[in-house]
């Protein structure tokens, strides 16, 4: 996949700062995608660290696993220990079995491989089959959501996990419109019966297919999941770092934290979300809509 060489991770230094990598430690990857983020983690880990990460898309997991190995040649001994999962980072709990972390990054969403390849359905720059699976084994594809949930449910659906306030309407057309198979078709229906607002700068089926993904995903109960381990995930003193990319995932991480830190769990570290600045805006436009998160593990009843 030659457009994987392409991904830039967002945040990297931003998040390697927070999460405060020392020599010998344990970071989990939870979303490990083409491993930029972990590669910079694992330069600092050293040959006495370990580096364990999750992906359940398989073909993201094999790049990882390759620019991993490449990076093994470059460090040589001084090469972290590594163990990949391919399996959702909901399951990290279950997974480590009582092991705690120093470190937890997670970057959510998906990647610019996800986008890149029209096969995976993801983005309707390029026409495409209704997937948007991240693990293409398993689950409902977007194709089978839009042609066979019922009108009301599908409004609710781009309603609530797109914030789309033209939902009802977009249900409508697609209902209409069925059998819709493509992305660009998709991309169509959508275009036509909501069409972009002056003030607008996004096409206007981006709410929809992002509402779609979510579902397919069920991404904000993943998030959820990872939120409700990650006090047990990470030892005292440890770090967790989240990058978020829309309001349903930022208010997820904020209310998890701020809920922590009155319960004595976390020491919130950003008193306000970290953002790209300009300059990695321009060589990367997706961290535009970036926002990191991170706080510090308390002892808490004797932990």
């Amino acid at each position: 996949m030659a457009e994987a060489t392409r991904h830039v991770p967002v945040l990297l230094q931003t998040a390697i700062r927070y999460l405060n990598v020392r020599r010998g430690g344990v970071v989990v990857d939870a979303t490990l995608g083409y491993a930029g983020h972990a590669s910079e983690i694992a330069r600092r880990l050293g040959r006495e660290g370990k580096l364990i990460g999750f992906d359940r898309d398989p073909e993201a997991l094999e790049l990882a696993r390759k620019r991993l190995d490449a990076l093994r040649d470059e460090l040589g001994a001084e090469m972290p220990g590594v163990e990949l999962h391919d399996v959702e980072f909901s399951r990290a709990a279950e997974v480590l079995r009582g092991v705690q972390v120093d470190g937890l990054l997670a970057d959510f969403g998906i990647s610019s491989m996800h986008l890149s390849e029209a096969r995976r359905g993801f983005s309707f720059q390029a026409d495409g089959p209704l997937d948007m699976r991240m693990n293409p084994r398993e689950g409902t594809t977007a194709e089978q959501v839009v042609n066979h949930m019922d009108e009301k449910e599908l409004a609710d659906v781009i309603y609530e996990f797109g914030e789309e306030r033209r939902s009802r309407r977009i249900a409508r057309a697609i209902v209409r419109a069925r059998p819709v198979t493509t992305t660009a078709q998709l991309a169509r229906v959508v275009a036509a019966a909501a069409p972009a607002m002056k003030q607008e700068r996004i096409h206007p089926a981006t709410r929809t297919f992002q509402a779609l993904r979510i579902y397919v995903n069920a991404e904000l109960s993943e998030i959820d999941a990872l939120l409700k381990a990650a006090p047990g995930l990470v030892k005292p003193g440890g770090r967790l770092v989240l990058i978020s990319f829309h309001s349903l995932e930022d208010r997820r991480v904020k209310d998890a934290l701020r809920e922590g830190a009155r319960q004595g769990v976390w020491e919130v570290l950003t008193r306000k979300p970290e953002t790209a600045d300009a300059e990695e805006t321009d060589r990367n436009p997706r961290a535009r809509s970036a926002k990191l998160r991170a706080a510090e593990r308390k002892a808490v009843g004797g932990d």
